[in-house]
């Protein structure tokens, strides 16, 4: 991974603000929600390592999810409580919650998206993907609002828009699958697959996703709360914030531990391990880091909205991260 110690500005925000509520008020379980995922290092190797247990005890309960939309519904009808997910169902959760309660407490991984050809595509850039298949997973996530905005910045449209690019948006396996038989021209998406389609499916990768963004860098996971929650059980979230920042640091500084509890994560949950190069490789390509990149997130809402991700009556971020101003 990217060595680079995790930020804790924005945690010791947090904290202050949490500080306002003294006293949990009985709650007998944290409920977390993550992905199978590289950029969700923080909470799969956290809780792999004990680290999450040693500060809020065995009160917690884990969930293992596919997608953000997934989780954003869990945290809107009450079965989880925090969630690690992309800056685009963090605005969106904020956005649609009942009194914008679901907001951001804190950063948790940094870059780690790419796009990667196929090896018999001619594609060398942006503009070179007139004409082609492009695969992106669901509408609305990272990598899909990051590709259409991309198209848009390069004068090109997607097919169902009357423009000439075709966007398949499905699952990281199918992008895997459509790869292999060579029916799609390339794909934007996040770690480990961009490393897979370049190392097992010899893809070229055309560019990383930072490269794209203002000094190199964006929020591409994010923890996210129920602000009831959080404001209900202070001590909870402090022993989980706590937990996290502490996290963060020893990914970066343990690379060969960090990849054993990944793997060791992937096989008891998805019944195998990945090979220690492409765990090695995915983890070098991002930034793992409880900083928010506070101003990528709001460029990120701005992308979508111009893409009409937001809806038809604009949109207001104020408060989205908790802890700032005490909100």
């Amino acid at each position: 991974m990217k060595m680079v110690m995790a930020a804790v500005a924005g945690v010791a925000i947090v904290l202050l603000g949490i500080a306002a509520y003294p006293e949990d008020r009985g709650q007998t379980q944290l409920r977390m929600a993550y992905f199978p995922n590289v950029g969700h290092a923080i909470p799969i190797v956290g809780v792999e390592r004990g680290f999450f247990e040693d500060e809020v005890g065995d009160i917690l309960e884990t969930r293992v999810f596919d997608s953000g939309p997934q989780a954003i519904e869990s945290i809107f009808a009450g079965s989880i409580d925090v969630a690690y997910v992309g800056p685009g169902p963090a605005i969106n959760g904020f956005l649609n919650s009942e009194d914008k309660n679901v907001r951001i407490l804190a950063g948790a991984a940094s870059g780690g998206a790419s796009f990667v050809a196929h090896p018999d595509s001619d594609i060398s850039g942006i503009p070179d993907f007139d004409r082609k298949k492009i695969a992106a997973p669901q509408i609305g996530n990272t990598q899909d609002v990051s590709l259409r905005d991309a198209l848009s910045a390069h004068g090109l449209s997607p097919a169902e828009k009357g423009g000439s690019v075709i966007i398949y948006n499905i699952p990281n396996p199918d992008i895997h699958t459509l790869f292999v038989k060579g029916e799609i021209d390339g794909a934007w998406v996040a770690e480990p697959w961009a490393t897979i389609l370049e190392q097992d499916l010899g893809g070229k990768r055309i560019f990383y996703e930072e490269e794209l963004w203002p000094g190199g860098e964006f929020a591409s996971v994010l923890l996210i709360a129920n602000t009831d929650y959080v404001r209900e059980n202070p001590g909870i979230i402090s022993g989980l914030l706590r937990a996290h920042n502490h996290t963060a640091s020893w990914i970066n500084e343990n690379p060969a531990e960090t990849r054993s509890a990944f793997n060791g994560f992937l096989e008891s949950h998805l019944g195998r391990p990945l090979p220690d190069h492409i765990v090695d490789i995915s983890l070098a390509n991002i930034e793992i880091t409880a900083d928010t990149k506070a101003s990528s997130v709001y460029s990120f809402a701005k992308k979508a909205d111009g893409l009409g991700y937001l809806g038809r009556h604009g949109y207001d971020l104020s408060g989205i991260f908790y802890g700032e101003g005490q909100k």
